[in-house]
Parts: structure tokens; sequence; C-alpha cells
């Protein structure tokens, strides 16, 4: 198992966030499906936990089999899914992926979010003599990422917002920056298949810092649009964004 934490700062504060988060999800599952490949909605429900209190708990099909690198087609179905379950109890939230195919492997996240600059560096309480996770420290304006991913006008060294007044982000933004707020992510990646498992878990967390980079500068870049949202507006957008995007990939039932 390769355990790492990612700590992701961004110009805002945790209740800004909330609004930014649901609302990045959910266009960028959009944006990223396609006719038979994309993200599938199977469940979008309210979920009370006896420890974390209520929540929302959803369930979605990732179908992806094309988007795999080459070596990983070679032993993997043409038409697969990664199932994805999440509960948010926000600020606390839990993510799980799992692929029936692929029995031995799993991804678990645990995220919480805190309005400071990354500075607590023990807020998933891990023991001392447990498996230490290598923290990476991410910066949304300058950190490189796959080209192929670059648009300028989600650039945040580059995009100013019209409604908060917020960018662009110079260098050392994360201790200048007011509102500030840090998203903790603590990833367990697990392949246990002999002779491919650190390769995999390797690639897998590269794949993962990659798409939180990416998402994170999106929801910054898209703060205009969902900034002045309530909570029940952004739920209501998701549902109409869940419903597009089932029908944009060729599912009838949700």
């Amino acid at each position: 198992m390769l355990v790492k934490e990612y700590r992701i700062c961004m110009p805002l504060t945790v209740e800004e966030y909330r609004i930014g988060q649901l609302y990045t999800i959910s266009k960028h599952s959009h944006q990223e499906s396609d006719t038979e490949e994309g993200i599938e909605v199977l469940r979008n429900e309210p979920h009370y936990d006896p420890t974390h209190g209520q929540g929302q708990h959803t369930e979605k099909r990732v179908h992806l089999s094309s988007k795999l690198p080459g070596w990983a087609r070679s032993f993997v179905p043409r038409i697969f899914y990664i199932t994805e379950r999440a509960w948010n109890y926000y600020p606390y939230t839990i993510t799980e992926y799992t692929c029936s195919f692929l029995p031995k492997f799993s991804i678990h996240i645990e995220t919480k979010y805190e309005n400071n600059c990354g500075t607590n560096d023990n807020i998933f309480g891990l023991e001392k003599d447990s498996c230490a996770a290598e923290v990476d420290v991410m910066d949304i304006a300058y950190d490189e990422f796959p080209e192929r991913h670059y648009n300028i006008s989600e650039d945040p060294r580059c995009f100013s917002s019209v409604k908060t007044g917020r960018g662009p982000l110079q260098e050392g933004w994360r201790q200048t920056s007011s509102p500030i707020m840090c998203s903790y992510k603590l990833v367990r990646v697990q392949f246990e298949v002999w002779g491919l498992q650190t390769r995999v878990e390797q690639f897998i967390q590269k794949v993962i810092r990659d798409v939180l980079l990416v998402g994170h500068r999106q929801a910054f870049a898209w703060v205009d649009e969902w900034y002045s949202m309530t909570l029940e507006d952004v739920r209501r957008f998701e549902d109409e964004m869940h419903v597009a995007t089932n029908q944009k990939i060729g599912c009838r039932d949700t």
C-alpha cells in the first residue's frame, strides 16, 4: 500500500469551498464524459452517520477503459468500470474506489478542510508508529502538471475574479492571501498483484495528484460561476448535471 497526504490551499474560505467543490465536480464530470465513456451517477442521497452526523452519499460508475495507459490496457478488459462511493460530512469526506475485475485494487481517500495554509501537521491523527505518509504540499498556481490539461482561462496566474477581486495568484500567494483554506487529503492506494504493485500504485498516485491539481485550478477559475450560489442552488445544479451526464454517456436509468 502506498500512502500519501496531499495539502491543497485555495484563496477561499472553507464554507465557500463547499459550494465550489460541488459545482466543480458536477461540471467537470459532465465535460469529461462522452458516449459510453464517462461518469454514470447511480445514486445521490442524504445519509446519516452516528459519528459524523448528516451527510450525503453518492455512488458512481467511472467508465474509462480507453483512458488507461497502454501497459494497463493489455490486461484489463476492453469494457470495464470503477465504482466510486463517497460520503460527504463536510468538512470531512470519505471516498472509495473499487473495481470488480481487480479485487485487490482499492483507493481510500479521507479529506478534511480547515481555514489555514496547510500548517496542521497531524490533522488525521496518525499514530507515530504507523506507516508514515509522505506529505505533498501542492500549489495550484505554480506546480507543473501535464501540458494537455493546460487551459489559459483556468490558469490562476492569469485569472482575476470579478465577483471576489481575488487573483491573479502571485509567487508566495499562500502566505499572503486572505482568505486562505486547505484541503487535506490522505490517499491510500492498494494494488496487491505481484510484479505490478509498485508500478501501479505509483502510477495511480500520480494520476490522483494531476486530477487534484486540475480540479482545484478549475474550482478557482470558475469561482464567478458558483460564488453567488447557495447550497440549495448547487444541489439543484448537481441533479441537473447528473441527469445530463447520464444521458450523454447513454445511460437510461440513474
